[in-house]
């Protein structure tokens, strides 16, 4: 039995199943956008991309995660 999904992560099934993209094409889309700021990307999500904050949060905070590398 899998372990189930914590984290931002467990939003992602209802992000790729409300807005019709994958979740890799999020990310890329994040990934080439000139902000940096967390809160800047949310905002920038929600108004460019109608994305609700909670899944515009959950996108960005797992995207500067993994972006990071490991701790």
């Amino acid at each position: 039995m899998s372990e189930p999904v914590k984290g931002p992560a467990s939003y992602f099934p209802s992000i790729e199943k409300k807005y019709g993209r994958p979740v890799t094409e999020w990310k890329d889309l994040i990934r080439s956008s000139p902000l940096t700021k967390h809160m800047e990307l949310v905002s920038w999500l929600k108004s460019e991309h109608a994305v609700g904050h909670g899944h515009a949060n959950a996108l960005v905070a797992h995207t500067l995660k993994e972006d990071a590398g490991p701790v």
